[in-house]
């Protein structure tokens, strides 16, 4: 994507909204700023856990592969609840 921006008088740029939501980009997001010559790079700065909550529902986004199937992960915590809730050895 190419795109034009431009510094506001405090110093602030505003990125295009298709590029947000191509970059799952959120108000509060952080970036990382890289400067070259005379190239300046943004990374987002993404957190470890790839859970998020999106207008009130707590999504999975992660664009790594998983070795674990989202299915299993709840069913071992689900088992992990039980086991707790009924003071079951592990």
């Amino acid at each position: 994507m190419i795109s034009e921006l431009t510094i506001d008088a405090a110093g602030r740029v505003t990125l295009p909204k298709a590029l947000r939501q191509e970059l799952h980009l959120q108000p509060g997001d952080t970036l990382r700023l890289d400067s070259n010559a005379d190239q300046i790079i943004l990374h987002p700065i993404r957190l470890s856990v790839p859970i998020c909550k999106e207008d009130g529902i707590w999504v999975y986004r992660s664009t790594n592969p998983t070795s674990h199937s989202i299915a299993k992960l709840i069913a071992d915590g689900r088992d992990e609840r039980h086991a707790h809730n009924l003071a079951l050895p592990k």
